[in-house]
């Protein structure tokens, strides 16, 4: 079987965001399919920089090329190269374009796109509907964007192959079970306070996470934990941070709810240990990496049920879902957990069954290559 695959993407080891990290993943898993199957495969990335690849752990040097923002340069080659490919995928809608004359010149080319959230839950207009109705196969990440492509853009369902976004297959389990010391230290925290825990972004473009949600809560809660902390880590664009500081103040959280700020990779670890309770009421999450994240690491989670949360959480299997407009249901979700936690651990077994690396490959090869 002799496969030669192009990969598409904006960004891959120049930023860190959710789809940084996707595609970071599909890079090494098409990689390796590649290798098992005798296929080749090549990932441009536009906005990649000239050292982005050097030293990664996904994927060779050899097989990756940025091109610094050069959108010329980058279409040129991409068609150019997709005209030589057996299969075209493309990591974001953006890309499209580029996609759909690939698919054009050369209409037997697998023209495969990946879809994550909030950039495929729009009214596109017509010109971009007709190109997505030129793909040949899409790849949404959870079943709520599956069934959001298909209301507004009245797509077959054999269009789509749900593909689950799985775990790094690098993470490692902290090496120190217990709280780390030095980060208690750092963020004032005991070792016996009931601590909750989101890691996300907070940026004043993206207030749908649920964050704030939480701060609502938290006096009910404080009622019946005392010494219960929040922990938010993650980096904050400074009118994201003076909106949430009005409500710490307005509630009296101030002693309460502590900020991170930018966490090093290295240290992730080390601060979804010191969580007792993960928590993150979102309400346009895509799948919601963090969420396997923090079940990886053995934090009972709370997500939002109304968005694409729910796959990550296996339906209620692995986490708890909750109204994020509902104050009651998130306190509810909290106070359960808090009352028998070791109950609330999710299956690491499931877990890596539904999530795991070797299976995410596995459909990926499956769903492109079939």
């Amino acid at each position: 079987m002799n496969h030669k695959t192009l990969f598409l993407t904006l960004r891959v080891f120049s930023a860190t965001g959710g789809i940084e990290r996707v595609c970071r993943i599909a890079g090494k898993a098409l990689y390796e399919l590649g290798l098992q199957y005798g296929g080749l495969v090549n990932v441009f990335a536009m906005y990649g920089k000239a050292d982005d690849g050097d030293r990664n752990t996904y994927f060779p040097q050899l097989v990756f090329t940025p091109f610094d923002g050069d959108r010329i340069r980058f279409v040129r080659k991409a068609f150019s190269e997709g005209r030589q490919s057996k299969v075209v995928l493309m990591s974001h809608i953006n890309l499209l374009v580029v996609g759909y004359f690939i698919k054009f010149f050369r209409p037997s080319v697998k023209l495969v796109l990946l879809a994550h959230g909030i950039e495929v839950w729009k009214p596109l207009k017509g010109w971009k509907k007709k190109m997505l109705r030129r793909c040949d196969l899409i790849l949404p990440v959870s079943h709520f964007t599956k069934e959001k492509m298909k209301a507004l853009y009245g797509l077959p369902d054999d269009k789509f192959f749900v593909l689950n976004n799985c775990l790094d297959p690098f993470m490692e389990l902290p090496l120190q079970k217990e709280k780390d010391p030095s980060l208690l230290e750092r963020y004032g925290i005991q070792k016996e306070q009931l601590v909750l825990l989101t890691v996300s972004r907070m940026a004043d473009t993206e207030q749908y996470k649920g964050y704030d949600k939480v701060l609502q809560v938290l006096p009910e809660l404080l009622k019946a934990h005392k010494d219960l902390r929040y922990l938010l880590v993650g980096k904050y664009d400074l009118k994201e941070k003076y909106r949430l500081d009005a409500i710490i103040r307005g509630l009296n959280l101030e002693e309460v709810v502590v900020f991170t700020g930018l966490v090093p990779d290295e240290e992730l670890a080390a601060h979804f240990n010191i969580g007792d309770i993960f928590i993150m009421p979102s309400e346009k999450e895509g799948f919601g990496i963090v969420f396997i994240e923090a079940m990886f690491y053995g934090i009972p989670v709370i997500a939002g049920n109304t968005d694409g949360s729910v796959d990550a959480i296996c339906n209620g299997e692995l986490g708890i879902g909750v109204n994020p407009n509902n104050n009651k249901e998130i306190i509810a979700a909290v106070n359960a957990i808090a009352a028998n936690r070791r109950a609330h651990i999710p299956d690491h077994q499931k877990l890596e069954q539904h999530f795991g690396y070797r299976g995410y490959k596995e459909k990926l090869g499956e769903a492109i290559w079939v």
